[in-house]
C-alpha cells in the first residue's frame, strides 16, 4: 500500500501571504519530487449584519505522489 494522492488545505490572514505560500508549496514540491495536481486559494469573508467583519484566504492543494499503475506494470 502507498500514498497515491492527499489534499491539504492551508489558511492564512492576507492575500499576499497565499501567494507566498503557494510559491513554498510548488518549491517544495519540486525539491521533494512529488507533483501539485492542484492549487489554488479562495477568499473568505466573514459577515455580520451585511458588513464584513472579517477576511481569511483558504489555500487548497492536492500533491500526487505517483501514477496508478507504476507499482503493476
Amino acid at each position: 500500500m502507498r500514498l497515491l494522492e492527499e489534499t491539504q488545505k492551508y489558511v492564512v490572514e492576507r492575500e499576499e501571504d497565499a501567494k507566498r505560500a503557494i510559491e513554498g508549496l510548488r518549491q517544495n514540491a519540486n525539491e521533494k519530487g512529488y507533483t501539485i495536481k492542484k492549487i489554488g486559494y479562495e477568499r473568505k469573508d466573514k459577515k455580520q449584519k451585511g458588513e464584513i467583519i472579517g477576511t481569511i484566504f483558504v489555500i487548497s492543494v492536492t500533491n500526487t505522489y505517483g501514477t496508478l499503475w507504476e507499482d503493476f506494470e
